[in-house]
Order: structure tokens, then sequence, then C-alpha cells
């Protein structure tokens, strides 16, 4: 007789297995803790974001979410427990024989035990893991059931383009997460029986019965993997192999044949493997599989490539004519490019001062304040105090004194952590700084002789009202915002309590007097308590919350109080646009956040790739507007595109979420705009498919791209960035709010055409393109920036005034159409070294063979035009003096304070013509 693998126990075990049954109990008591303490953090979870969506009214959307991702879990966890667990048992039994090891039978026992209780184990775990996946899909279930039509077709397959957008993503996620489940299966199945031998002190052996199973297991992974063959078949409408995205010649030819072979051949594999188990014939089994392993080399990779070398390469264009149609047709679809209104513009015109006249709203209204440096401007005039801050200065337009004005405004929110580091203490951050006050708000155009903006809001008002209007005086405000204080905003980081035994700072008066108030409002949730301070304290993880003495029965909890966050939480599923922007109307202050409906399973549609969230899509629309009230946070989802067939599917999955947009106020709806990140991917695509001849496109013979601008002085050319401008598109009779975006032809600085988006009324969302004449050459900006460093006086002047201890800002160039023709114009900042304070001081413009630099608008307008009143409205000196004239009717005095403004201003201009002498002079001499 062999000797056994292990030495006989000689001595009593019952010590040992005392041991071993009290770890076991703790084991077992681990084992309750453990899901007790994970059902605890999820409940409270749950619990929580319950009461978060119920008080914005969106419990219907946390509810249908929730039930959803349940439902998935539960039956993943089933499938994938039942399926593991059985397959399991089953080979645990087939392999379990006697163990060798001298070992007493009560001990042996328990190891059995043990076999079986990690078999239980190994399976729920994979299950939970598993059934998590799924649920985190629960979009695409939804989709998939609630889907909307398209009513277009795909030319490959003829199929509505919804399957590819609702349907496949489903087929083929569901393809995946099976093969997962078997591929795991088999593991588990092979590791199991390998401890069971290895116990038995055998060696593994693949006997009959395990042989068996385990060919029935890779026969249905077999059959798994044939039917991703078929899905890939399906998806090669979205193939990224060819000259364009989407199906090309050789997918066509060479993989949509290769893929249904493979499949074909796959199931019949799978049957041969069955029939051999079966059989007991382990080769006619496995043989197959080799063959299907060979054909998958040879018709997947392959076929395809000697396809493309031989027969697509040689004859490129001819061979993929079709699919570049296909392509520009779908590309088009995809990110709405289809309805774009070509035009011809002339721009022939010269600038003249009948043009300006007639053109009185658009020049009025060029921006020469650009975002960026008027934002640092607000940061150093309009804080107030030093726990404010402004993220960003937004452009918009509004009706002031009756006129139609572009104008750029920013929210003052609350920045405690600004606050010195003593004063960062959890009452001041969360219970006495919890909210922002007002907004500045300035003409687009406009500038003091100092180089500031003119206001049309500003301060922190004395009694809580912000009236936003021209300062003319004795003019009544067009705008009343009553509640200017802001709870809600792009900087709103981290929790606060309102209500609270702490009052909150609202404002300090010019005297340094604090005004302290209570909250009003409806946002946030209750944490009167004890149980609910609990739950907060354990989900922000800060123990104040349960034992500060400040919070009472009326305290509310405000958190995810970003504009992004809070429209993100309750629509995951939607594409945000960076920039919302604050809106002053029905006097209260609102941000308006652009949502995007997106997919990147659109056939054909040659996809765009965001840098900075690697995100890929090839089908976007400005289907949602969102409305967020800066002071209770409330949310409003509008359907801006009823015909979308993505927002259509979002609305029957959501009935409760999106209202019309006819129940927007008019206040909001009249500030509504094209948003500049959607325009910005769409002229991005128009560089190349504005080209619908598949042979310019193929040659790249039309290729168009974004002009370059100069920023700074020193600094080297930037891509210019699309702008919003107040202008009368030609053949239009009125002004409108529209954003542009001119191009130059790839690799040439002249310019062929530029693109409108308008957002006005019933004009918002139509795209209009306009193409110059072929045979005339129009200046791009980056020939306009050469044209001002060329310019002796212009040149002269940013030598002198740009030197050590002063930087100049050359401000964004804007190519303004007027009539029929172009207006250059480019602010000219000076910033004092190591201080974000620029001051705009000059005005550049220039038309075709012209550029003029002045110390206003009016100044190069009379520059350039010889009329010394090109623009008759109110100039910033007016405004000056009407701010400080004591009367209207007083001329006498309005007429002496001109006079002295004037002799200032031409004595300035005298000693600015004899400092540059003095330079010139310096220069002569030292050269000798």
């Amino acid at each position: 007789m062999a000797n056994p693998p292990f030495p006989p126990f000689d001595f009593d075990t019952s010590a040992i297995r005392g041991k071993f049954d009290g770890r076991l109990k703790w084991l077992a008591l681990l084992l309750i803790l453990v899901p007790v303490f994970v059902l605890s953090w999820l409940g409270r979870g749950i619990y929580t974001d319950y009461l978060w969506y119920s008080q914005l009214g969106y419990e219907d959307v946390f509810l249908t979410v929730l039930l959803t991702k349940v439902i998935l879990f539960v039956v993943g966890f089933v499938f994938v427990f039942a399926l593991l667990l059985a397959n399991l048992f089953y080979v645990n039994k087939r392999t379990t024989g006697p163990i060798e090891a001298a070992l007493p039978d009560d001990l042996i026992g328990v190891i059995r035990k043990l076999v079986l209780i990690g078999c239980i184990v190994v399976s729920a775990i994979v299950a939970v893991v598993l059934g998590s996946m799924i649920a985190s899909q629960w979009e695409i279930f939804l989709r998939f059931s609630n889907a909307a039509e398209f009513g277009v077709t795909d030319p490959l397959y003829q199929n509505d383009l919804s399957f590819y957008v609702f349907e496949l993503p489903i087929y083929s996620f569901l393809q995946g997460w099976i093969l997962i489940a078997v591929a795991l299966t088999i593991v588990a199945t092979g590791a199991l029986a390998f401890l069971n031998f290895t116990l038995r002190g055998t060696a593994f052996a693949l006997t009959t019965q395990l042989r068996n199973h385990l060919l029935v297991l890779g026969a249905i992974a077999v059959l798994i993997i044939s039917a991703g063959y078929w899905i890939d078949r399906l998806e090669l409408v979205r193939s990224d192999q060819g000259i364009v995205f989407g199906a090309a010649y050789a997918d066509v030819f060479a993989r949509q044949p290769a893929f249904l072979i493979l499949c074909i051949t796959g199931v019949l594999v799978a049957i041969i493997m069955l029939v051999g188990s079966f059989m007991g014939k382990m080769r006619l089994s496995l043989a197959p599989v080799g063959i299907w392993v060979i054909l998958i080399i040879a018709l997947g990779t392959i076929w395809p490539s000697v396809v493309q070398q031989f027969s697509v390469d040689p004859d490129e264009f001819v061979k993929e004519k079709k699919y570049i149609e296909r392509n520009i047709e779908f590309t088009k679809l995809g990110f709405g490019l289809e309805a774009i209104d070509e035009t011809f513009y002339q721009a022939e015109g010269e600038i003249t001062p009948e043009l300006i006249q007639e053109n009185i709203p658009t020049v009025e209204n060029i921006r020469l304040w650009d975002y960026k440096p008027l934002t640092n401007v607000y940061k150093q005039i309009q804080l107030i105090r030093p726990y404010y801050d402004f993220k960003d200065a937004d452009v918009d337009r509004y009706y002031i004194d009756g006129e139609y004005r572009q104008v750029l405004l920013a929210a003052r929110e609350v920045a405690p952590e600004k606050l010195k580091e003593e004063a960062q203490t959890w009452v001041n951050e969360k219970l006495f700084y919890t909210h922002g006050i007002g907004i500045a708000m300035s003409p687009a155009t406009e500038f003091t002789p100092e180089g500031r903006p003119i206001f049309f809001a500003k301060d922190i008002p004395a009694n809580g009202e912000i009236p936003v209007s021209s300062p003319k005086a004795g003019a009544s405000p067009d705008i009343m915002v009553n509640n200017p204080r802001i709870y809600y905003g792009e900087n709103s980081e981290g929790y606060v309590i309102v209500n609270t035994d702490t009052q909150e700072l609202d404002y300090q008066t010019g005297e340094g007097d604090l005004i302290v108030t209570n909250y009003e409002g409806s946002g946030g949730v209750g944490v009167g308590s004890y149980f609910r301070k609990l739950l907060y304290a354990w989900q922000m993880r800060d123990i104040n919350i349960l034992i500060s003495n400040q919070l009472n029965e009326n305290s509310r909890i405000q958190y995810r109080r970003s504009v992004e966050d809070r429209v993100s939480t309750v629509a995951p599923f939607l594409k945000l646009d960076k920039d919302p922007y604050i809106v002053a109307g029905n006097g209260q202050l609102y941000w308006i956040q652009d949502a995007y409906t997106t997919s990147d399973k659109f056939p054909y549609s040659q996809p765009t790739d965001e840098a900075d969230t690697l995100e890929e899509y090839n089908y976007i629309r400005n289907s949602i507007k969102i409305v967020v009230d800066a002071y209770t946070g409330d949310l409003h989802f509008y359907l801006w595109d009823p015909t979308g067939p993505v927002a259509l599917t979002y609305q029957k999955m959501f009935p409760t979420l999106f209202s019309s947009i006819e129940s927007m106020p008019e206040g909001l709806y009249s500030h509504v705009r094209y948003p500049q990140g959607l325009f910005a991917v769409q002229a991005e695509k128009y560089i190349k498919y504005h080209m619908e001849d598949p042979q310019h496109f193929y040659g790249n013979e039309d290729l168009w791209a974004f002009p370059q601008e100069k920023f700074g002085q020193k600094e080297g050319l930037q891509p210019l960035e699309p702008y919003y401008v107040i202008m009368r598109l030609p053949g239009e009779t009125k002004e409108e709010f529209v954003q542009l975006i001119p191009y130059t032809p790839d690799g040439r600085p002249n310019m062929v055409g530029w693109l409108a988006a308008r957002s006005d009324a019933s004009e918002y969302g139509k795209l209009v393109a306009f193409n110059f004449p072929k045979d005339r050459q129009v200046d791009g900006p980056e020939q306009v920036e050469a044209r001002i460093d060329n310019d002796q006086e212009i040149s002269a002047w940013f030598t002198l005034r740009c030197t050590e201890g002063s930087t100049c800002i050359r401000g964004n160039l804007l190519v303004i159409p007027i009539g029929n023709s172009i207006l250059y114009a480019e602010p000219i900042y000076i910033q004092a070294e190591g201080v974000s304070f620029p001051e705009l001081k000059k005005v550049i413009l220039s038309t075709a063979d012209k550029v003029v630099m002045g110390d206003s608008l009016n100044d190069a307008l009379y520059l350039l035009t010889g009329a010394k009143d090109s623009i008759p409205a109110v100039s910033v000196d007016e405004r000056e003096k009407d701010l400080s004239s004591p009367a209207m009717g007083e001329t006498g005095e309005d007429d002496k304070l001109n006079q002295i403004k004037d002799s200032i201003k031409n004595l300035k201009a005298e000693l600015d013509t004899i400092e540059s002498l003095f330079q010139n002079l310096e220069e002569v001499i030292k050269g000798e």
C-alpha cells in the first residue's frame, strides 16, 4: 500500500477544533456585520437623496432611476448567482472524493462545509459585481424601452437610426455582460475542480463528466462570441477603419461578409462541440475551435487589409465616393448643419459715415470689453469685500432706456475660502457666510477716460435692491432686482446651513456695519430633527452638524449648490455647456444652463473628440434649457427642441421632468442665447463639411480654418473664438443678437466667409453662412494684426506705453459685417505688472485699406471716416456729464465743462506727440 501524502495525526484535535469553531463564529459575525453596514450606508444615501429630490419636486425622477437600478441589479444578481452556483455545485459533486490525508472525520466534514460556503460566497460576490455592472447601465435600458424614431433610415441595412442609437447598444452590452459571466463561470469551475483534486491528494484530471461540462460551457461561450460578430456586422455603420467614419468599401465588401461567415461558423463550431462532448470525442470538439480561430485571423484581419491595399488604395476615390457622400450627409445631420442657409456676401463696400449712420445699433454695440479683462476689473473694483468673488463675465443683451444693448455681467458670489485662515471656522464657512449678493453689469462698448467700464449695475445696495439701468440722469430703472441674494451659482461649493441661531451676513454698509438676515426661501433640506442631523453628519462626514447647538427646528442644509452639480445630479444623461450665465429678470437672479442631448452611436457621422473631457460624440442637439433660481435653487427643465428624437426619448422616460418652452417666463425667454459651446463644435465641423462635392471633400480642395489673432503684445497668435454681437444681418430689417465666427482658407490668412448663429425670437437656432467672392482678397484677422503692427503711429505708441512696469493687452479682434463692408475692431488695454487690473485705453479700427487708433470708439470712427459725429449716440463724456450735472437745463455750465475736457484732451495729445519726438530723438542718438 502506498504511503499517504500526509502523516497520520497521533494527537487529540479537539483543541484545534475548538479554536476553529470560535474563529468560525467571529467570521460568521463579520459576514453579518459587513452587509448590515453596506446596507445602512446605501440606505442613508438613498434616503438623503430622496429628501433632496423631493425638495425640488423631482422625486419621481429619483424613484424611476432607483427602481430601474434595483430591478436590473436583482435580475442580474439572480441570473449570475444561479448560473455560477449551479455550475460550482455540479462540479463540486463530480470532483469530490475521499481525502487521503489522515484527518479526523469531523474536521473533514468542516472542510467540505467550508468548500460549499466558499462556493456560495464566491457566487454572491461575483453576482454583486455583475449585478452592479448591469444596474449602472440603467440609462440604456430606459432608452431602449422608450425609444423615439428618427424617421431616417441608414443606407446599408435600411434600419431607422433609432435602432443604432437606442437598441443596438443594449444588445452589445448584454452580449459582453453574459460573456463575462460565462467566462467567470468557466474559470471558477476549473479552479474548484483543481482545489478538490488537490484536497484528495491526486493529480488534476479531466474526468468525462468534468470534460463534458467544460465543453458545454465553452460551446455557450462560442455562441455568445458568434452573436458578437453579428452585432459587429451591424455596427459597421460606425466603423472607423476607412477613409471616413462609417462603413466604407472594405467594410462593406470584406468585413461585412467576414463577420457573417464568422457568426455562422461560430454557431456550427458550438454545435460540433456539444455533439463531441456527448460522443466523448475530445478532438472532434476542439478541432473546429482551432479552425475558427484561424478564420477569425484570416477573415477578420487579413482579408480586409488585402482588399484595402490591393483594391481600394489604387482607385480610392472611385471606390469610396459613395461612402464619402454618406459621411457628409449624416455628419451634417448629426451636428445640425443640414439646414444652414448659405448666401453670398460682397465684402466690397467702404466704411462711410452714411453706412455708420444706417447701422448705429450695430456700431454702438461693438464689444470692446473682453470677458477676461473685464472679469479682472470687476474683481478689482466690484468685489467690495474680500469674501466675495466673480468667476467670469457673461455676454447678454438687455433693453436699456429702450435701446437694445449688448452688456457683460457677472454674479458676486460668496467665497469664504478667501477669508484669512484664522477666520475660516466652521461657523463662518457653514452658517455665517452663506450667500453672495448682486451683480456687476456694464455695456460692452463704453468706458471712462480712465479706462474703466461704465456700470449699469454695481456695488452692494443698502436696500438690497439693484436697479439695472443706464446711468443717465433722471432715467428710471429698466430692470429691478428685488432679491439679489445668490445661494446657488457657479462658485457655490460645499454645503451651508441656513435658518440657524447664527444669523447670516447679508452685506456690509459703507460705514462698516454688518447687516444680517435669515433665509426666507424654500431651498435646502430640513435638518431640524436629531435623526436628520445624524444622517447628514454621516453624509457630509462632519460631526459638527450633529453636535452644534446653533441648529434649530427650522434649519435647512443646502448642498449641491453649484449649477453644474445640481443639474447633473437630476439629469446625468445631459451634457452641459461649460458656461451657465446669470440673468436678471422678473425681479430675481437666475442662471440659465444650456444642456445637450448627445450620442456616439449615430451612423456615418464623424465624431468630435473633446480633449478636456475625452468624451466622443457624433450627434448633438441643444434640446434643453435649464433655469436655476439663484435664491431657492429651484430647477426648471424646458424642452427647447421638441422634435429631437433623443430629447423625446428622455421625455418619455421622465414625463414630469420637462416643461414646454411656452411656459418659460418672458423675462427669461428674451435672454435665451445660442450656446457658444454648441456653435464652436458646429463651426469646427463646418470647416470641412461645407464641402458637399465628394471630389472636393476627398482632396481637401476648399478646406477652411479658424483665423488667428494676437493677444497681448509679445505673445504669439491664438485661434479666434466665436463671439456675440448685436448687428443687422445682410438682408434683414433690424438688428439682432447673433454669434459669429470668420473663416480663412487652410494655410492662408485671407478671409473666405463667416458663420452666424441667430438667437432672437422666432429666428433662434438658424445658422447662416456668408461666403465671400472667390476673386477678391478680403483681409483675415491675422493680416489685420500684421497691418496694426506695421502702422508707424500705432507701433510707436506700443513702444512708448508697453515698457517695463506696464503690459499691453490686445483684446479680441472682432470682424463685424456692416452692410456689405467689413469693420475690424480691437481694444487695447494697459495693465501694471503684478496687478490684474487692465484699463481700456485705445480702440483700433480697420477697414480694407486703413488702420486707425483712437481714445474711444467715437474718436476712432472719426479718424476712420472723417465724420465728426459718426455715432449720434450718448457718448461716454455725455454720460459723465449727466452723472455730475446739477441740472439738465444749465447748458452754459455743460458747454464750459465740455470745453475744459476738450482742452485736456488736446493737451494730452500734444504731450503724447512731444514724448514720441523725444523717444525718436533718443533712438537716433543711440544709433549714431
